[in-house]
């Protein structure tokens, strides 16, 4: 019998199992509506939050509305490399049902189409050190790359063998993988995804929820969770901010749905987007214009009258500000 190596060091808290238990109900109620619950229009409009949130934490600028026209095989103004890993992340995320979450080959494929055009070595484990940065200082070095391989064989064989929940093994393969950082580039892109393919081998609805977009909301907690497991040597911080980024995803999902349905009877548009801000205050108008179906100048003319009347206001910056229906 193979000689099993000690398992990554965990702890399953109250609050991480209160956490499990409240996402496994948030899935039953969503797997029990039609068709999960969400409509092939959702569904695209989630997988282009999903690339948006996950490039935007690494730095990438393209907003949903240029990322749904190279959807579209439209002509978008943007700095090349960051259309080459807007186009790369939606090939991954669509082959998301080909990928074999178990298998090293596969994530290493995976890496080589995320990060083709932009890396020396796609599908490559790094050949140096490399470190991660923040506030003009390391606050985590990776393991050296010698041990990369052995690090990597170990993390699957654990992820192949464990009898954990889903919702635990993959936090637990997220975080251990930003830990080892695997590659030279592209590891945050890549624990995101894993963890989504995961994640939606346990439930299929998983492929289309944008849980990465809520972490780029809570971007900072995200990196702060990272560190305080890595101080801590247990990733129980880590588990625990990814299982609230989940629990939120499905509640948005559940809302959603329900509004969507309701907006769609023969109500007007103006009605429409209230009905829709009021419950997704943080939602673009490009957002709403795809949500709603409508062309974006249509929901610009409405929304300005609707401010003229003094019936919806916006507070905040134009980039993470909300609206307030009154």
């Amino acid at each position: 019998m193979p000689k099993r190596h000690p398992p990554p060091p965990f702890t399953l808290t109250s609050d991480i199992v209160t956490l499990v238990a409240d996402i496994a109900e948030q899935v039953g109620r969503l797997s029990a509506q039609p068709d999960a619950g969400i409509d092939l229009r959702l569904r695209r409009i989630n997988r282009i939050r999903t690339v948006t949130g996950s490039l935007a934490i690494e730095g990438n600028t393209l907003s949903e509305a240029q990322i749904t026209a190279l959807l579209d095989g439209k002509t978008v103004l943007a700095p090349p490399r960051e259309l080459q890993e807007a186009r790369n992340a939606l090939a991954v995320y669509e082959r998301l049902g080909q990928w074999d979450a178990h298998r090293e080959d596969h994530l290493l494929a995976a890496h080589r189409q995320l990060m083709h055009g932009l890396l020396d070595h796609p599908g490559a484990y790094r050949r140096g050190g490399v470190g991660v940065m923040g506030d003009g200082k390391v606050l985590h070095m990776a393991p050296p790359a010698g041990r990369v391989p052995l690090l990597m064989g170990r993390l699957f064989d654990w992820l192949a063998h464990t009898g954990e929940h889903p919702l635990i093994a993959s936090s637990v393969f997220h975080y251990e993988f930003e830990f080892i950082h695997p590659f030279a580039d592209g590891n945050g892109r890549m624990g995101r995804l894993w963890q989504t393919l995961l994640l939606s081998r346990w439930q299929p609805a998983f492929a289309w929820l944008p849980v990465e977009s809520l972490v780029h909301q809570q971007q900072t907690a995200y990196y702060q969770a990272l560190n305080a497991s890595t101080a801590a040597t247990d990733s129980v911080p880590f588990i625990r901010f990814m299982l609230g980024c989940i629990r939120d995803a499905l509640h948005r999902a559940g809302t959603t749905t329900r509004v969507d349905a309701r907006v769609q009877t023969r109500v007007k548009t103006p009605e429409q987007i209230l009905a829709l801000l009021r419950e997704h205050p943080h939602m673009s108008l490009a957002e709403v214009a795809q949500t709603l179906g409508r062309a974006p100048s249509t929901v610009e003319r409405a929304v300005a009258k609707l401010q003229a009347e003094q019936r919806l206001r916006f507070d905040g910056p134009k980039k993470g500000g909300r609206w307030t229906v009154l």
